[in-house]
């Protein structure tokens, strides 16, 4: 399915590769524009030299809440409301919680969480009132499920997917749509240095966290995400009328969440009873606005 995207307007971050650089060049190709934020304008020629005006091109490094505040500028002044942002930049720190530092963690959580927050309120209010708007958030399998070594990455999105699922029951009765997309490996610069940092390793974690940190650091260019067709797939649900929630992205995504959630009902199966126990004997069942 190629559903058009005509003069739809799009805010995509972290837009010189990856996932942001597949989707501008996606929205593009439909007839879209698009606000690009970057750190290197220079990935971008080839797209500004094809498309001409319908790019605009931002600078900002988004841990920066002073650069934050000068992409909302930009967009108020490129397009007054945009029709979708997609907040996509995102970096990842590899190492297990004693050797992250708690700079290196509030890093992770700056770029990943807070400056993702900061973009959707600066939109929030404009796309309430026109009653449409659209915002991605790009999450990960690591926003679901968390293994030896991200802790801090999971941390990061876990955030992202608590606030987001919160904010889209908020915006829903003002025809204001979320989709958080939980993609797994994909052939993106994810796994080089430009975003993937290791920290200086303990010989106590070499065990349970080496092999994670090699497993990373090795697998650029032998991810079995396709970035392109991942941005397709994002462009067509986005135009769509009907919009999930989350969209899980590549097989293994799938087999991963679908297994997290398999065990996670498991376990609270097995410990229902005791749960349950903790309660006032015979007190009424808890009566819950929503």
């Amino acid at each position: 399915m190629t559903t058009e995207t005509g003069n739809v307007q799009w805010v995509i971050t972290g837009a010189s590769q990856g996932f942001g650089c597949a989707l501008a060049t996606e929205v593009l190709d439909r007839g879209g524009e698009v606000l690009a934020v970057v750190r290197d304008t220079e990935a971008l020629a080839d797209l500004a030299a094809i498309h001409g005006a319908r790019l605009h091109v931002v600078t900002a490094d988004l841990r920066d809440q002073h650069d934050v505040a000068g992409v909302g500028e930009a967009i108020a002044a490129t397009f007054g409301v945009p029709d979708v942002l997609v907040n996509n930049a995102g970096r990842a720190i590899v190492g297990s919680a004693e050797e992250v530092t708690m700079a290196g963690l509030r890093e992770q959580l700056e770029l990943n969480f807070f400056a993702c927050a900061a973009l959707t309120r600066l939109v929030i209010p404009g796309m309430r009132q026109r009653g449409s708007g659209t915002i991605v958030q790009l999450s990960s399998q690591g926003g679901r499920i968390s293994f030896p070594g991200v802790g801090a990455y999971s941390a990061s999105k876990f955030a992202l997917e608590g606030w987001s699922e919160a904010l889209a029951a908020e915006l829903d009765p003002f025809g204001v749509r979320v989709m958080i997309v939980e993609p797994s490996r994909f052939r993106t610069g994810f796994n080089t240095a430009h975003s993937l940092a290791l920290t200086p390793e303990l010989e106590a974690y070499a065990d349970v966290v080496g092999p994670v940190r090699a497993d990373l650091a090795g697998a650029d260019g032998i991810q079995e995400g396709d970035p392109a067709r991942a941005a397709a797939i994002i462009a067509d649900l986005v135009a769509s009328e009907e919009l999930p929630l989350r969209l899980p992205l590549g097989a293994e995504a799938v087999e991963r969440i679908s297994r997290s959630h398999r065990d996670g009902l498991a376990h609270v199966e097995r410990l229902a009873g005791l749960a349950r126990s903790a309660d006032y004997p015979g007190s009424a069942p808890s009566r819950r606005a929503v």
